[in-house]
């Protein structure tokens, strides 16, 4: 199996204490899942990390890979991240991706926020529970955003991950209903970007 973009950790300088200048923001969404991850890269873009189940734990390789490499490209200000599922097996299963993933934010300096499916829901779409296709149409809608191959919804989730952390560091991307955005305020945003993306410069 090959494993993208290798780069030796340890190598990215911190980007927490860098003050974000007005309309820089640079945003990843990560919808993290052993068979299919989303990623939506600051510049909008989306893509998907899949894996085959016949690789078993490798496949964390590969995805540790593909982020070190989109990190290093990229270099986000900030991730946000969808939060393990309840369930107790899916939890395991995708807690696996979501330990050498923080690795590698912790490893790059980069500070991230965590975002509970029915939260991202909620401010993406109005509602808690909202189906995959009723999330495409809100990014449709709020954007003309279409996902191709996204059968899982991985990359619109990552997509709204995304659009969530510039709503949340005070940078939208576009307009959205008032009722929307408040759904955010129970994320727990990193403070220190969150006055640097504003234009407060830190301590």
């Amino acid at each position: 199996m090959t494993i993208p973009g290798l780069i030796a950790p340890g190598t990215l300088s911190p980007l927490a204490d860098r003050v974000v200048a007005p309309g820089g923001l640079r945003v990843i969404g990560l919808d993290l899942s052993l068979t299919s991850t989303g990623v939506c890269l600051p510049d909008g873009n989306t893509f998907r990390i899949k894996t085959r189940q016949k690789d078993g734990d490798r496949r964390l390789l590969a995805i540790r890979g593909s982020i070190r490499a989109a990190l290093a490209t990229h270099r986000p200000h900030l991730a946000v991240v969808e939060d393990l599922p309840m369930h107790a097996m899916a939890a395991g299963l995708t807690a696996k991706v979501h330990g050498v993933v923080l690795c590698e934010l912790l490893d790059a300096g980069v500070p991230y926020a965590y975002v509970v499916p029915a939260t991202l829901k909620s401010f993406a779409a109005d509602h808690g529970n909202a189906d995959k296709a009723r999330m495409a149409a809100a990014a449709y809608l709020a954007a003309g955003v279409k996902f191709g191959d996204d059968k899982g919804g991985d990359q619109c989730d990552a997509w709204w991950l995304r659009a969530a952390g510039h709503d949340g560091c005070g940078q939208p991307l576009f307009g959205m209903p008032q009722a929307q955005r408040d759904r955010l305020l129970k994320v727990d945003w990193p403070e220190a970007l969150q006055r640097s993306a504003t234009g407060q410069r830190t301590p």
